[in-house]
């Protein structure tokens, strides 16, 4: 009989040789095996030494989350009934396991042991560091609660899992269950790519027409170029409105959403905090949900003026310019606001987001990343050779000089069953392990762009682009890492609001003419990027950002109050249109419902800690001013990055090495100017 191999965790995860059959057994096995090293580096056989610790417990629950994380990974790229039944099966236990060995009393006493050792006080910074996070963590897991206050805790982590599980589900389903099959008069004013592509999508199916769908693809070039507004209304409205009590019974998050909040702050009551949002921020930079609320809201102010005057314009142009489409200043709705955006864009600057595409072809725009990651950086990039999930996907190493450095898969285009989003995620972490070999890091990346149609290369936008140079950011943190041990190499052991820096500093990349120019070729002639062309994108760089800021605020602000009011949950709504009173300038539809597909907060780890975009951003326009100071390309301010930021991982706190790389704290003057609102 051939091994199971979800047990094989010692190279890349096999995922041509993945099965339904294999997730339990293996599951269950390296649950065993990770059993039987908490009870083993509790025990007297063990001395509270960190190398006797580190070479029994994490080794065994390593291997158990590499397994763990490759069934996730596909239930999220490549969902179907069959995987996702086998995940939920599984997905308790799991939870239960590291709930119970976050909170135990036994392995808290034998880190609180080493801290306290000589020993302890003499290890290296990152190592210091690693155990300062563990004891921290072991608090905010429970183990200093006691008797049913700690069974109670553990039941709120299993079932705050399988609530986020199915949430995610939800959006999901909800998303993948929309369908709108378009006549051709419809798609009126809808760039030609996507007609190709949706009547493709029809033909496949036997249908007539073009299959219109919720996937960003899809969804936005018909309600940012379709004249047609019924179309872009009954769009807009299923997307608002996805995974709510509006839509299918069965999808409906409310009570998903009420109980998870109701949940984090009985959690937070355990544990000793006034409310969720307190507990969300101990390992963060900011010290308070108050402190957030008050740098949430001076932005807030900041931007309305520049807001209040973006409206105003959109009304102004609509009145003057769109009654042709039966738009006027005064009967704006959400869904026209797009197209509106993307009308007085084309008026004002004299270009088309989708005259830009046609520059932006799948293979330059990679290429030219690569080209400067390696310039920057001093590193070397190729494909590479693994099983993979699907066949788009494509495989990636990073070498420096003969040394292998990390290695990456690329997964890019939307599917059925793909979970809607960009994100990076790790699949093994750099790591010195006991045995002396050196671990390389590995990581996931993955978009959801349009596939390529016909013979042609795949087109990307330029907030395509931008969303890739972003995950990317995020990878070479986790990939450049240094850092060779447990718990704060690469991305672990970052602070949540700090671990944006570097994925938002590579999105200025996309508005350098020196990177632009080697990043594109037209898909037709090969031409690069015209830089009449390009200034104009400049110009309308800015264009909107008071609105595009204070949307943002908004998600951030919902996400404080909802986990720093407790009883929030009673009434998610109410919470949401407040804030949306307070710091919107073009308040949505009454049926507008985007909580309830806000997978960020309620199934992504965001919980009280969405305020961090901005927050981030902060840090990573002034950090991308010191590349303004000395030139993009500076290989010496490239280096001082790598090492001050990308490679010191999560071995000391962020301001730390923030201010290793500047020289001094950040300032919030640079966002502003960057964003034109200066």
């Amino acid at each position: 009989m051939n091994p199971n191999p979800l047990l094989q965790t010692a190279g890349l995860p096999l995922f041509a040789e993945f099965r339904v059959e294999h997730i339990k057994p293996a599951i269950e096995a390296l649950l065993r095996d990770a059993e039987a090293a908490l009870e083993r580096v509790v025990s007297d056989a063990v001395p509270a030494n960190y190398d006797a610790v580190t070479a029994v417990l994490p080794v065994a629950t390593e291997r158990l989350g590499r397994a763990w994380g490759a069934v996730n990974h596909l239930n999220e790229v490549l969902s179907t009934p069959e995987w996702r039944a086998a995940y939920n099966e599984m997905l308790p236990a799991v939870t239960e396991y590291f709930t119970r060995q976050g909170s135990d009393e036994r392995l808290y006493a034998k880190y609180k042991s080493i801290a306290a050792s000589p020993e302890g006080k003499a290890l290296s910074a990152p190592r210091q560091q690693a155990l300062a996070h563990w004891l921290r963590d072991f608090v905010l897991s429970g183990a200093e609660l006691q008797g049913a206050a700690k069974a109670r805790y553990a039941q709120i982590q299993e079932r705050s899992a399988e609530l986020g599980q199915k949430y995610s589900e939800h959006v999901l389903d909800a998303t993948d269950g929309f369908s709108y099959y378009a006549s051709a008069d419809e798609l009126d004013g809808v760039p030609e790519d996507v007609k190709q592509a949706t009547r493709a999508a029809a033909e496949a199916e036997g249908k007539p027409g073009h299959k219109i769908t919720l996937h960003l693809p899809c969804y936005l070039p018909v309600i940012q170029y379709g004249t047609n507004r019924a179309l872009r209304e009954k769009l807009y409205t299923a997307h608002a409105t996805r995974a709510s009590e509006l839509g299918p019974a069965e999808l409906d998050n409310t009570a998903l959403m009420q109980e998870l909040l109701a949940l984090r702050q009985e959690e937070a009551a355990l544990l000793g905090y006034p409310n969720f949002a307190e507990v969300s921020l101990v390992p963060k930079m900011a010290t308070s949900p108050q402190q957030v609320i008050t740098f949430l809201r001076d932005l807030a102010a900041r931007a309305k003026p520049y807001g209040e005057r973006d409206l105003q314009e959109l009304r102004g142009f609509a009145e003057a310019n769109l009654s042709a489409f039966g738009l006027t200043g005064a009967n704006l709705q959400a869904w026209d606001l797009p197209f509106v955006s993307e009308k007085l864009k084309e008026a004002r600057y004299a270009f088309s987001e989708q005259e830009v595409k046609q520059y932006f072809t799948e293979p330059k725009v990679l290429q030219g990343l690569f080209n400067i990651i390696e310039t920057l950086f001093g590193v070397a990039i190729r494909e590479d050779q693994a099983q993979v999930w699907h066949d788009s996907v494509k495989f990636y190493r990073i070498d420096r000089g003969q040394t292998l450095v990390g290695q990456f898969y690329l997964d890019l285009h939307a599917r059925p069953g793909k979970r809607p989003g960009a994100w990076m995620d790790d699949v093994r972490g750099r790591w010195l392990r006991p045995e002396g070999v050196l671990q390389t890091p590995v990581a996931h990346l993955v978009c959801n762009f349009a596939a390529p149609v016909g013979d042609k290369p795949a087109l990307l936008t330029h907030d395509d682009v931008t969303t890739l140079f972003h995950e990317f950011g995020h990878g070479l943190h986790h990939l450049l890492t240094q850092i060779s041990d447990y718990g704060v190499a690469g991305i672990s052991g970052v602070e949540w609001d700090a671990v944006e820096l570097p994925s938002q500093f590579m999105e200025n990349f996309c508005w350098e003419w020196e990177v632009l120019k080697r990043l594109t070729a037209h898909v037709d002639t090969g031409e690069p990027l015209p830089r009449e062309l390009f200034d104009k994108m400049l110009a309308a760089k800015n264009f909107q950002s008071g609105m595009q800021t204070l949307r943002q605020i908004e998600f951030g602000l919902s996400d404080m109050r909802l986990h720093a009011e407790p009883g929030s949950e009673r009434d998610v709504q109410a919470v949401v249109d407040a804030v949306r009173r307070e710091v919107s300038v073009f308040m949505p539809p009454a049926f507008n419902r985007s909580q309830h597909s806000f997978s960020h907060i309620f199934a992504g780890g965001y919980s009280a800690g969405y305020y961090s975009y901005k927050w981030a951003e902060v840090l990573s326009a002034d950090a991308w001013s010191a590349f303004e100071e000395t030139g993009v390309f500076n290989a010496e301010t490239g280096a001082r990055y790598l090492h001050a930021i990308l490679e010191a991982g999560g071995s000391r706190p962020a301001m730390d090495s923030f201010k290793a790389f500047r020289g001094r704290e950040p300032s919030i003057d640079a966002l502003l100017r960057h964003q034109g609102m200066a």
